[in-house]
């Protein structure tokens, strides 16, 4: 296959991007999942353990593994959720409030080199045709099967 598919460039553009974040992210002594987690965490109410691997995308095991290593460094602590008993809030240690700032410093640092590189016409044509891949997927249309 000569022609780059859709696929294979957004694959190999996602490698790159989480390449570059894992090397800033190691700079601090971090991950780019960790960094990935702190900004997912509200600073001030905390988050329910529950709702941040739908909100990271990460399944319950590698989320179980990263928070473990977050708290093992002292970025959160975990606390009763005083809605749920049965739940756990994630909260953020001052270290992880510190952490957390770096981490959107580095996702805006992206954002912002991106967009100075791009016209934004073509950051808005962008923008459609990775919407439209999404609603492709979301609403499976993707591979419709003959049931």
């Amino acid at each position: 296959m000569k022609e780059k598919t859709i696929d294979y460039l957004l694959r190999s553009t996602w490698m790159s991007i989480t390449k570059l974040y894992n090397e800033e992210a190691g700079k601090k002594g971090s991950t780019m999942a960790t960094g990935f987690a702190l900004i997912s965490i509200d600073p001030e109410e905390g988050t329910p353990s529950t709702s941040l691997g739908p909100k990271m995308g990460i399944e319950a095991t590698s989320l179980s593994r990263t928070l473990n290593t977050m708290e093992n460094k002292g970025l959160i602590v975990r606390k009763p959720n005083p809605e749920d008993g049965r739940g756990v809030l994630i909260h953020l240690t001052s270290f992880g409030v510190e952490m957390r700032e770096f981490s959107k410093q580095v996702v805006i640092g992206f954002d912002e080199a991106v967009k100075n590189a791009i016209t934004p016409d073509d950051l808005k044509a962008f923008n459609r045709v990775t919407n439209t891949i999404l609603e492709l997927i979301n609403s499976k249309k993707i591979y419709i099967s003959d049931k």
